[in-house]
């Protein structure tokens, strides 16, 4: 009968470490529940890291604006889980058919999973939370979208971020780099964006500049490709024309960036 009670404690023991490993951010970026394919993009945009830069904790309230086919959300669901939670802003589907089709994908994508039952999606575009509410907003690799003439407009989506943060709460900022004295059409028709530029939206908004950090740069980036960002992987918009040569540069160089509201 003691060995019983001594096997039933280490149990609960072991569930209890298993418990608490379920929100260490290790844990979730090495989670079985990731697909493979997102896992091989690791190395390149450095979840872990990049994460721990912006002092994301499993506590918070997060938004994480259009989030593609879900390659963060995986990560932050999952470390999230029980004590956060996660808004993801999504494409308002009513703008038109390319935002219904993303927007359709990647609720199914969550219906995939009963780790993403308790995201919650808004539209990119409407109010992303009660004001002052949320500790901390994301995006990744998403600046370049929006700053073309379509809706949402890059300054409504920052100041909506700005509204939705907390006094001190935090917009993290990953997206391809350009070089200095890229001209703003040659940004739109590249997919690279400048520092200056992206520091000088967000200052115009109201948030202030915390720190850089170069740890999803990429110095093999040379930023002159034809289908510009989308010529290299996983995008590969040549296809297999030159396909070796861009697979050996890797993914863009990226600025990663944190703002605080003040």
């Amino acid at each position: 009968m003691k060995n019983i009670f001594k096997l039933s404690f280490i149990l609960s023991l072991l569930m209890g470490l298993s418990y608490l490993q379920a929100h260490n951010l290790k844990q979730s970026v090495e989670s079985e529940d990731r697909s493979f394919n997102n896992v091989q993009r690791d190395s390149y945009r450095h979840p872990f890291e990049t994460l721990n830069f912006f002092g994301i904790k499993p506590e918070m309230t997060i938004v994480e604006l259009s989030p593609g086919r879900g390659w963060y959300t995986e990560i932050l669901a999952t470390y999230m889980y029980d004590k956060g939670q996660l808004i993801a802003a999504a494409y308002d589907p009513s703008l038109g058919d390319y935002q219904r089709k993303s927007r359709e994908r990647y609720e199914s994508f969550l219906k995939g999973n009963s780790l993403y039952e308790k995201v919650k999606v808004v539209n990119l575009g409407s109010k992303l939370a009660s004001d002052g509410t949320v500790d901390a907003v994301l995006t990744f690799r998403n600046l370049h979208n929006w700053l073309g003439e379509s809706y949402p407009s890059i300054d409504a989506i920052f100041s909506q971020t700005y509204a939705s943060l907390k006094s001190g709460g935090i917009f993290g900022v990953v997206e391809h780099r350009a070089e200095p004295g890229t001209s703003l059409e040659e940004m739109k028709e590249s997919g690279y964006v400048t520092e200056k530029l992206a520091i000088n939206l967000a200052k115009k908004i109201g948030f202030e500049l915390v720190s850089s950090s170069e740890i999803n740069s990429n110095p093999k980036d040379t930023k002159d490709h034809p289908k510009g960002v989308w010529t290299l992987p996983p995008t590969y918009t040549l296809k297999d024309k030159d396909k070796k040569k861009y697979e050996a540069i890797g993914e863009s160089d990226r600025m990663t960036l944190l703002f605080k509201k003040p």
